[in-house]
Parts: structure tokens; sequence; C-alpha cells
């Protein structure tokens, strides 16, 4: 059986998000995590771009936003996310 490569939630931190044609919605400031289970639930955003303001995307109680980690299709130097899948 071949593992799949792990990504370390602290390597996430930091890292630009753009999605599949280029667009960049910012950086990851913090991770929301279930607490039962430990699943990666939301990146939030930090610095976030005018793209990203004009888009109705989740908020926190404190207007951070938020990009569901289901909507990620790939983590490398950035975080490639599938816009169709936020909104």
């Amino acid at each position: 059986m071949v593992e799949k490569d792990k990504v370390y939630s602290k390597e996430l931190l930091g890292k630009t998000i753009v999605s599949k044609s280029g667009k960049k919605f910012g950086d990851v400031g913090d991770l929301v995590f279930e607490a039962g289970s430990g699943e990666l639930i939301h990146l939030v955003l930090r610095n976030p771009t005018s793209y990203t303001d004009r888009m109705e995307l989740e908020k926190t109680k404190e207007s951070q936003i938020l990009i569901p980690f289901s909507a990620v299709i790939a983590t490398g130097d950035f975080i490639v996310v599938a816009e169709e899948d936020i909104i």
C-alpha cells in the first residue's frame, strides 16, 4: 500500500491561495478544524484581495473570510482552489 504524501497543517500557514485560473484570493492566516475528528474544515483568509471582496464568501463572527478546505485541489508553493466549489 502506498501512503499519500502528508502535508502538515503548519506548512499551509502563510501560503497564497489562488484559483485554477490564477486569480489570487489572499494568504492562509489560520485553519479551522473539526474538534472531534481533526478534519480540516476551512482556511481563514489573511490579506484578502479586491477580487475576494466582491465574492460573497462565508465569514467568521470577526468578519474573516473562510475558504472551504473541500475546494482545495492542490498544495505546493501555492494552494489552488476550485472556484466553483467555493461559491
